[in-house]
């Protein structure tokens, strides 16, 4: 976990140094300066420094899905789950579980690996070619946010899949801020017994994520996690 979400955060960190900076960037043409009542025509207005930090982040955030992914493969596989039933179903033989749970998530790290190319590497000139490079920066910006409604319901899936199998494993119990997260979770998402549909599961949970309500409970237990 260190070695890959570590390096997440790295990526992260310095695409938001770029953001910050650029976002307070005088970079516009032309450029007035009204105190002196001067109008220079810069043409610094080249967005590749925001397209290459978005395109870095995008495949950043990417790459938590993968290992979320495998690491919800290895909680619903019981050749993997040591003793798990079958895709955490209490009923294993009559119910599903989070089988399709798990192919959810594959599908969405398969269609994030496509948004992850970078757009920053096209260039396609416009403007009778004045504009004879161009930092596509839109595309990365837009692809960036799709691919973080991604990540956050893979991330879902895997709190709900690491929900199911801590009820499994009882009378075992988690950690102190884990347990304190599993019961902020269940408040709202029940213990599967029987198949139901899981849809409303996973927006409830990527709403707990992006309100950042499962850390908030586990470091009112423990304490700062950053």
């Amino acid at each position: 976990m260190p070695q890959i979400h570590g390096a997440t955060r790295d990526a992260l960190t310095w695409a938001h140094t770029v953001l910050e900076r650029e976002v307070v960037a005088a970079t516009d043409n032309p450029l007035v300066f009204a105190d002196e009542g001067d109008i220079v025509s810069g043409g610094n207005f080249h967005g590749q420094p925001l397209a290459i930090a978005l395109d870095t982040a995008a495949i950043a955030i990417a790459e938590l899905a993968n290992v979320a992914e495998r690491r919800i493969e290895q909680l619903v596989n019981p050749a993997m789950s040591s003793g798990l039933p079958p895709f955490l179903a209490p009923r294993s033989g009559l119910d599903s579980g989070f089988m399709m749970a798990q192919v959810t998530a594959a599908a969405l790290v398969s269609e994030n690996k496509i948004l992850a190319h970078p757009a920053s590497v096209d260039s396609i000139p416009s403007s009778a070619g004045k504009e004879d490079h161009v930092s596509m920066g839109s595309i990365s910006a837009r692809k960036a946010r799709e691919i973080v409604g991604h990540v956050r319901l893979v991330l879902a899936i895997e709190a709900m899949v690491a929900a199911q199998g801590l009820d499994l494993r009882a009378p075992l119990r988690p950690g102190t801020g884990v347990r304190s997260a599993h019961a902020k979770l269940r408040e709202t998402v029940p213990r599967l017994e029987e198949d139901r549909p899981l849809h409303e599961d996973i927006e409830e949970v990527a709403r707990l994520l992006r309100e950042g309500a499962l850390v908030g409970a586990a470091e009112a237990a423990v304490g700062s996690l950053s």
